[in-house]
């Protein structure tokens, strides 16, 4: 299959993406304002306690067997190779860029934490569809797609939500504590600079509970005709339309130095596909991954994805960067639809 048959097949899903993004972005529009904020929070909270589980685990239980995970142990240390890889290549460029501290945390997550649950779930699939693909009969592409995407998505966010989440934090009570040393909280008005927390230690708390009840659904259901598979079909469309609006607020600019968005782009879309490409094909040569065509290709996209969209309810939880954020959100994944069909187009070809 030649490289520009490849190509062709690696444009499709991204194409599809960045139309339902637009999509996304004019329904957030002020004059449309079908998709504003509270209604995006709102859909948010449905797609994160009740699309995502039933759409992570209906698959995971539909493929993944206890002899496959044993093949699959190599996705949890791909994945936190990718984040501490992204974590010193952020370190090197708050370095070299002497950023401000308020501004560390959100830089360090940019680099460190790529959306590894969203994107694959969109690009995957719709590659094994595609006329041509190089992975197969397309019914047993879309499956094994779903099961590694859902399995990525599933192991991406407990590492953004861990490890990640943590980065952030400690950065941003650095900053807090340097405005602190000027400013004064009067008796008056004590909750003037308490900063927002749209996710509760209650909230985070019910996740856990949440999953385990929609896998034992599943399971008590016993088929593949359970309820929950019809769940998660709005799961991708939601998160596309969420990430459309969320992106518009970048349009509208924040002041944060061009330096900034540069080497967070050259982080995402340059050094890591390239050392991930190294990596993954060194397990390959040294027996640590199966020689899985698809399998191969999931590892490689984890290094070539924009930043983490949960990044911004991360930064907002602490209240350190948020319009910077947006502005960093809109450049990364603006430039995603071409980085990312360049990569995939690579990447199908090192693996076919």
């Amino acid at each position: 299959m030649g490289l520009l048959d490849l190509f062709f097949v690696a444009s499709m899903p991204v194409i599809r993406v960045l139309l339902l993004t637009a999509l996304g972005s004019f329904l957030a529009l002020d004059r449309i304002d079908i998709l504003g904020d509270v209604v995006r929070k709102q859909l948010n909270t449905v797609v994160f306690f009740v699309f995502n589980p039933a759409l992570v685990y209906s698959n995971l239980a539909n493929t993944i067997t206890l002899d496959r995970m044993v093949l699959l142990w190599f996705m949890p240390l791909n994945i936190l190779t990718v984040c501490i890889i992204g974590s010193a290549l952020g370190l090197l460029l708050v370095k070299t860029t002497r950023a401000p501290q308020h501004l560390k945390g959100l830089i360090l997550g940019s680099c460190a934490a790529g959306n590894m649950g969203n994107m694959p779930l969109i690009i995957i699939p719709a590659v094994c569809r595609e006329k041509g693909s190089p992975f197969g009969a397309p019914d047993v592409c879309h499956t094994f797609a779903m099961a590694y995407a859902s399995l990525s998505m599933a192991i991406g966010a407990i590492c953004l939500w861990s490890y990640v989440y943590n980065i952030v934090r400690i950065f941003s009570s650095n900053a807090r504590e340097g405005i602190n040393l000027h400013c004064s909280i009067s008796e008056e008005y004590p909750h003037q600079f308490t900063l927002p927390h749209p996710l509760s230690e209650e909230n985070l708390q019910v996740v856990p509970t949440c999953l385990f009840c929609y896998c034992w659904l599943y399971h008590w259901n016993g088929s593949s005709s359970s309820e929950v598979n019809h769940w998660w079909d709005a799961a991708i469309p939601s998160i596309i339309l969420i990430m459309g609006g969320n992106l518009l607020k970048g349009l509208k600019g924040s002041g944060i130095q061009l330096s900034f968005i540069v080497g967070i782009l050259a982080v995402r879309f340059i050094f890591l596909p390239l050392l991930g490409i190294i990596i993954v094909k060194g397990a390959l040569r040294f027996g640590l991954v199966h020689p899985d065509p698809l399998f191969q290709f999931v590892l490689l996209l984890q290094y070539a994805v924009p930043p983490a969209i949960n990044l911004g309810t991360i930064i907002q939880l602490f209240g350190a960067g948020e319009s910077e954020c947006s502005v960093i959100m809109l450049w990364t994944y603006g430039l995603a639809s071409v980085s990312l069909t360049l990569w995939s187009t690579l990447f199908m070809w090192l693996v076919s």
